[in-house]
């Protein structure tokens, strides 16, 4: 209530105050006698509407004019006209520049000159990661200052070597030359992407995909011996290969069938059943019998404390280091003479030498030889293994004299498939299971049951 009071006071104190209001208060209000001393009647009836109208009338004024009219002097507010009433128009010579005419003395004082400057469009100057390029021009500016250039300005200032080749200009160059795609000439500076868009120059590829995953042949030559008339020792050939196969399939089962079988000494009998089942009864009790008496004792007697190491005394260390230092001086001996001694058996070391070298040269030819041979076998590209398709053979008695009694073998599907794979194309497959998830439910209708 002070500050109000105070307010009032002031408003009243200005004497030559001059108010823009078309409506100024009216000064003949009465005033309701309240009494003040209780603190429910403070707000209820302090009247501060005169207060509030004076104070919003300043900040008009500040606003319109930059000030209190009544605290302005005279000459900012007024002026004598001395230019004469009657002013003759006088026209404009021509090729001269014609003198812009002044706004008058009114129109510059209703102009406003307010102290307050307009608030800010904050939307205006925001930007996306304005934060992070200040500081990163303000690093530049620091490293500038030292005589650091960044590492982009370095590459730009780099003088280019006459050897190495010119980066080709890519699409997101901003220096990139701009050009009509659909103009009827070509473009003066034919760069590498319009080359690459319009398809007349092709993307360079990796040289891996140059390179044949196998060595093999994509159509294997059969044997002599698959013929339909085929000679007599080809034929013997093609079926010793196949009998040769068919033996390594079966030592393959046998070696599993003996490793899975069970060994008749292992069975259990009826002999050995029983004792396994009385085994232990009778000497244990014998054991806890023996046992008493000796946990007995050991609970009876006393342990002792440990026995601990006595402490060295000083001339026990001074010796132990003596004896240190000898044995480093003999073993440093022993290294300068077996050094000295080599000096004597470089012929043998030499012999040595050639011999390790050839020996890691025969090693070098079958690693390589392991991996040329690699070449033309298929590789693990799945979960399974590569299975060899059993080999297209007949027998003596199966042979055909002519195509048309020709007896047809294996399947050219088949053979192109496993091809496929043993080339390491496709990964070896099975065919897959389709399991039924649910079991299907028969169901006999009516009609069904009327024909029976």
């Amino acid at each position: 209530m002070a500050a109000v009071r105070r307010a009032k006071r002031m408003a009243a104190a200005q004497t030559g105050f001059l108010s823009l209001n078309s409506n100024p208060p009216s000064t003949t209000r009465t005033r309701k006698r309240v009494s003040k001393n209780k603190k429910k009647n403070w707000n209820k009836y302090s009247d501060i509407q005169d207060v509030e109208e004076f104070l919003d009338d300043v900040r008009l004024q500040e606003k319109a004019a930059g000030g209190v009219i009544a605290d302005k002097p005279d000459s900012s507010l007024f002026f004598v006209d001395t230019r004469n009433e009657e002013v003759v128009s006088v026209p404009e010579p021509i090729g001269k520049r014609s003198k812009k005419s002044k706004p008058l003395r009114i129109d510059l004082i209703l102009q406003p000159d307010s102290h307050v400057p307009p608030p800010k469009d904050i939307l205006a100057y925001q930007r996306p990661n304005a934060k992070k390029e200040r500081r990163i021009a303000q690093k530049a500016e620091k490293l500038a200052a030292m005589g650091i250039l960044p590492r982009r300005k370095k590459l730009l200032h780099k003088p280019a070597a006459a050897s190495v080749q010119e980066k080709p200009v890519t699409s997101k160059d901003p220096e990139r030359p701009f050009y009509d795609l659909w103009s009827a000439g070509g473009p003066e500076t034919a760069d590498l992407y319009f080359l690459e868009q319009t398809k007349k120059k092709l993307i360079k590829r990796p040289e891996k995909l140059n390179k044949k995953p196998s060595v093999l042949p994509a159509v294997e030559v059969i044997a002599p011996g698959a013929s339909y008339n085929p000679d007599f020792f080809s034929h013997q050939a093609l079926l010793l290969e196949a009998h040769e196969v068919e033996v390594k399939k079966l030592k393959a089962e046998e070696r599993l069938q003996r490793q899975i079988a069970i060994n008749k000494s292992d069975v259990a009998t009826v002999e050995t059943t029983f004792k396994e089942q009385i085994e232990g009864l009778v000497e244990e009790e014998e054991e806890t019998k023996e046992e008493e008496p000796q946990g007995e004792t050991a609970e009876d007697g006393a342990v002792g404390p440990v026995a601990q190491q006595e402490k060295k005394t000083e001339k026990q260390r001074k010796k132990e280091k003596a004896e240190r230092r000898k044995d480093l001086q003999r073993k440093a001996e022993r290294k300068m003479i077996a050094s000295r001694q080599q000096l004597f058996k470089l012929r043998s070391i030499g012999a040595e030498v050639k011999m390790r070298e050839q020996m890691t040269k025969i090693r070098r030819m079958k690693r390589a030889a392991q991996l040329e041979a690699q070449k033309s076998l298929p590789h693990r590209l799945g979960k399974l293994k590569f299975q060899a398709p059993d080999l297209d053979v007949q027998l003596s008695d199966e042979i055909a004299g002519s195509l048309r009694t020709l007896k047809p073998e294996g399947s050219v599907l088949k053979d192109r498939f496993k091809s496929l794979q043993k080339r390491n194309l496709i990964e070896p497959r099975e065919r897959a299971k389709f399991k039924r998830k649910h079991k299907v439910k028969y169901v006999e209708k009516r009609a069904f049951k009327e024909i029976k």
